[in-house]
């Protein structure tokens, strides 16, 4: 199931897929390592959403919302789904 970061819930685990956006924003978001095929974690969420909290390639990342929205993520199986 694919999923926009922001989507996902705490405790899910996901493989980006694809980084949405332009110019600065995606190449902000390559420069911290968010790219395609990495796996990430999610961490912690913000009561409102903003900022989210990611684990990828071994460290702790806090992603905005709308940084987030951006990213794609595949999510195996979601706790509905079971």
């Amino acid at each position: 199931m694919l999923l926009k970061l922001d989507e996902m819930s705490k405790g899910e685990t996901g493989l980006i897929k694809r980084v949405e956006g332009e110019g600065k924003f995606r190449r902000r978001l390559f420069d911290m390592g968010v790219t395609p095929g990495a796996e990430v974690y999610l961490r912690k969420k913000a009561p409102l959403g903003d900022p989210i909290e990611i684990t990828i390639r071994g460290y702790e990342l806090s992603l905005r919302k709308a940084e987030a929205s951006l990213v794609l993520v595949e999510v195996s199986e979601r706790d509905g789904d079971k």
